[in-house]
């Protein structure tokens, strides 16, 4: 039996009513934010902080974004972000988080970054120090 994943982040947040459309849902865009404060928050657990993670000389940036929806959130609602590690490649990785109010699954997404030169902004293979990071969580 495989162990189930550990995710590397898990954020609660509440949502805010000014997150919520004319129909009282969160307006989709909201989820990205969600996800992306939540990737911060991974960096903070792996590395200390963003700027910690910048010193080893890479940035990473969005090349790809997947958002399903299985269920609306709406105002007050309390929600879990979690993130895992699905795939490092040489020059990107792509997580997985999952967004839950209580036990339900409410949206999950597949996103995709690019390691850069925050000097150049091109791409480039991460540092052997934070590829060890990364290649821990993938375990064999």
């Amino acid at each position: 039996m495989t162990a189930p994943r550990r995710p590397i982040a898990e954020m609660p947040l509440r949502v805010r009513y000014h997150e919520c459309d004319g129909q009282g849902i969160v307006f989709n865009a909201h989820y990205l934010a969600y996800v992306d404060m939540c990737s911060f928050e991974a960096e903070k657990a792996l590395f200390g902080s963003h700027d910690a993670f910048l010193a080893h000389g890479a940035d990473v940036v969005v090349a790809e974004a997947n958002l399903k929806f299985r269920s609306p959130a709406r105002y007050d609602d309390d929600l879990v972000v979690s993130q895992y590690l699905n795939h490092l490649g040489t020059t990107s990785l792509i997580f997985d988080f999952e967004i839950h109010r209580g036990e339900t699954l409410i949206a999950a997404a597949t996103i995709r970054y690019v390691f850069i030169d925050p000097a150049t902004l091109r791409p480039q293979a991460p540092p052997e120090a934070v590829r060890k990071v990364y290649a821990t969580l993938l375990g064999d």
